[in-house]
């Protein structure tokens, strides 16, 4: 029983006591317990009010887990494990972002492929293969392909495409994790926007915002792959995942793992570093 069902039953109650055995309820008694009954009415709405103020919207949501994960720029050091059934390799990646609009990442091991550099301006992003001095512009096409052979995608590395600006975003539900309240919210690319995926479905910890899941789905609504974060801990003055790990549903014996090793946030990146000039450097 709810509050407000319970005042109009006190009321009932005791309008009937203070008429005694006659039936008729006091008239002073019974204004009383009206204005006493729409202050709690009152109350009670502001009460809801405030409760709903203070729950976010999908946007916020997935606009502070982004936030927390990447910072406004973002310079660190990275380790990449790609295993297939036939082939495992592991790579050394430094990165620079400086988020929305510019990211850069340089492989420096192993000696095979250190060099290699993806840079991203905007909407453009070029690749350097040192072997063969050559910078290869990638078209948007090309955005989903495998970085590097990875489950990751080009995309997904240079972050080319805006969780908050290209998507809307809905609350799904409020649902338990691994034993851990997390929202589940849905994002959706706006009809005019470039991106790679049809659907993203996030699961945020409503404690702190950290992103414990992601699910990435076709334009057909198919689901491609998942993404899980764990080895939450304090990393660059805030507690973050440390490790990714992305599965290909397609593919479900692939797996790539990114581990942080050492990450700086929002500290000024020198304008050098997002050129094809620095891209270019071994």
């Amino acid at each position: 029983m709810n509050a407000v069902c319970s005042a109009r039953l006190l009321f009932f109650r005791a309008s009937r006591t203070g008429s005694g055995d006659s039936g008729a309820a006091d008239p002073r008694f019974a204004h009383r317990m009206t204005g006493t009954l729409a202050l709690l009415a009152i109350l009670l709405a502001q009460i809801t009010l405030h409760a709903h103020a203070q729950e976010p919207s999908g946007r916020e949501i997935l606009d502070r887990a982004e936030t927390l994960l990447w910072g406004k720029t973002l310079q660190g050091e990275f380790e990449m494990s790609i295993a297939t059934p036939r082939w495992q390799r592991t790579l050394t990646l430094r990165a620079w972002m400086d988020r929305p609009g510019r990211s850069f990442i340089r492989i420096l091991a192993p000696a095979k492929e250190a060099g290699i550099g993806s840079l991203r301006i905007g909407a453009e992003m070029w690749n350097y293969l040192p072997n063969v001095e050559r910078t290869i512009k990638i078209p948007p096409s090309m955005m989903l392909q495998p970085w590097m052979g990875s489950d990751f995608t080009n995309d997904d590395l240079v972050k080319e495409s805006s969780i908050i600006n290209d998507y809307t975003h809905k609350i799904l539900a409020t649902v338990t994790l691994d034993g851990q309240s997390v929202y589940q919210v849905e994002a959706m690319p706006k009809p005019d926007a470039a991106v790679v995926w049809g659907k993203i479905v996030y699961w945020v910890r409503k404690s702190d915002f950290v992103p414990l899941k992601q699910e990435f789905y076709s334009e057909r609504g198919e689901l491609v792959r998942v993404m899980t974060f764990s080895d939450i801990r304090p990393m660059g003055g805030r507690t973050i995942p440390t490790r990714w790990e992305v599965r290909p549903v397609a593919k479900p014996e692939n797996v790539t793992t990114i581990v942080m090793k050492n990450v700086v946030y929002n500290r000024p990146v020198e304008e050098e570093i997002f050129t094809q000039r620095n891209l270019q450097k071994r």
